[in-house]
Order: structure tokens, then sequence, then C-alpha cells
């Protein structure tokens, strides 16, 4: 794609954007830059949320610190002159609410001129709508097409390639019937039990026949706060972890359960969640 060409992408927001030319320089929420990087298109910067420190969470990196991408801190304390000095052409943000951009406050971008992408990554959207949006914003900032082999390594791994690892998970899900609780620590003496339908990722892993626990009635539409026994009385055996840098690890809170990290903000990119669903599977086998 020719970077003298005019652009324009709709958003998840209904918002259309335009420009001259294919942006070049993409500034990103780091989720979102993430899956453009594993998708071919390299942030020359990114940025994170409310959770983030000044320090790029090691959970959320994906392939930025390889491909050397600068980490600019939380979005919303950003330097928006050191932003200007970047010389965006693009920012990509997130929405959950399919109205605002998550991590980034939207009159920053109009204060540089510069177009805002926000993509939805809520439960609005199946998980492989919100990868086909990725996909499409990729492809439309210049990425090279993916490679539709099994073992393709174009761009952010091969669509064949997540198949192979879904079909992998139904398998050993079927076999196992293990039950699965998503959950984030808060700290020794409270938990945030995830609701699975609340989560496209976890969504996607009950369709793939994974016995995912809900945690039950209570306040919180994506999840249920409660302490480590209420986990415990649901009896899992298995339980995904919030790996972020802000979550509590749960050591020593739950006995006798298998564990396994889980990023409640994966990169949505076909690579990111091959690996995450080979990482269930294998979890699941012991």
């Amino acid at each position: 794609m020719s970077g003298t060409q005019a652009w324009g992408f709709t958003d998840d927001r209904g918002t259309e954007l335009g420009a001259a030319r294919v942006p070049r320089r993409v500034v990103a929420y780091v989720r979102a830059g993430a899956a453009l990087c594993d998708l071919g298109v390299t942030p020359v910067a990114v940025y994170g949320s409310g959770h983030d420190g000044e320090v790029l969470d090691p959970a959320k990196e994906g392939g930025l610190t390889a491909a050397a991408v600068t980490y600019l801190g939380p979005g919303r304390v950003l330097d928006e002159g050191l932003l200007r000095e970047l010389r965006p052409d693009v920012i990509v943000d997130v929405t959950y609410d399919g109205k605002s951009p998550y991590a980034l406050d939207e009159a920053v971008a109009e204060r540089l001129g510069v177009p805002l992408v926000a993509l939805s990554v809520g439960n609005e959207l199946s998980l492989p709508a919100i990868l086909d949006r990725f996909g499409a914003l990729a492809a439309s900032l210049g990425a090279a097409p993916v490679d539709g082999t099994a073992d393709g390594t174009a761009g952010g791994g091969s669509p064949a390639d997540l198949r192979a690892a879904e079909d992998e998970l139904r398998a050993v899900a079927a076999r196992t019937g293990l039950g699965v609780l998503a959950l984030s620590g808060a700290g020794p003496d409270q938990v945030h039990l995830a609701r699975p339908l609340a989560w496209p990722e976890l969504a996607r892993l009950a369709e793939l026949g994974v016995r995912l626990v809900d945690p039950g009635p209570g306040p919180g539409a994506n999840w249920l706060t409660g302490d480590w026994g209420r986990a415990a009385e649901l009896r899992p055996d298995l339980v995904l972890f919030d790996s972020r840098a802000h979550a509590t690890a749960p050591d020593g809170a739950l006995s006798g359960v298998r564990f396994t990290p889980w990023n409640p903000e994966t990169p949505p990119s076909p690579a990111a969640y091959a690996r995450f669903f080979r990482a269930v599977a294998g979890a699941l086998t012991g």
C-alpha cells in the first residue's frame, strides 16, 4: 500500500477517520500497539492505562520491547510535548463502551490534530470479531497480508495457526472436563472473580468447550469482588490468574489448584491468542 494515497478508516465508535496519506507514525495504547506489532505495524511509541506505571508492564509488552518501541508512561498523564515531538500520524486506543477511548483523553489527539482510532475490546463483540477489526486496521496501515498456512510466520501468525491452537484446546477440554476460574488478585484479603461472558476471550474458551466457573450472583458487570475464601468455595481445578503488574499473585491463597497466567489485556492478534489457548491447553493437561 502506497504511503502517498489517501487513508480512511471507521472505528468502533462509528467515527469516520481520514488522512491525506496512509499513516506511518503510529502511537498506540500498549494493548493495541502490541497487537499491531504482531500484525506487522510497529508503533513509534505506546502508552499505558491508569493501572500502569512508568515502566512497561512485562505482562503487556508482547513484541514491543524486542521491536524497541518507546514506552511513554500512563496515557492520562502523558507529556503532550513529548508526544508532539514524536510527530504521530495516528493514535490507536481501545474502547470498552463503544463511545470513548480507554487510556487517552481524546482532547489530546484533537489538540495535536491527529486522528484517534478506538477499537472495541468489550463483550459487545466476539473475540473473532475483535481480531478481525485489528486485522483490518493493520491492513489499512499497510501491513502485509498474513500467511494462511498453519506454519505461516508473516505478520501476527496465521489464522490457521490460531485455528490449530483452538482445535488443540477443544480436544483437551473435552478430554479433561476441568473447571476453570479466572480471577484478579487485589491483595491478601480481596480478589476479583471474572464473569466469563463479560470477557470475549473467556467466552471463546467456553465456546471451545472449557468448563468455566461462574462466580455467581452479586454486583459487578465484569467481576464479582470477594475474599479468597469465596474463590476457594467455587472449587476450581485450574485458576487463570491476572498476571499484570498491578494484580496480586494468588501465592498460597488456594491449595490443590493448578495455576496459569492470564493477561486480561492480551494483544488482539492471532499470534497472542494462539499462545494463550495453547497455554490453557497445557495447564489443563497438567
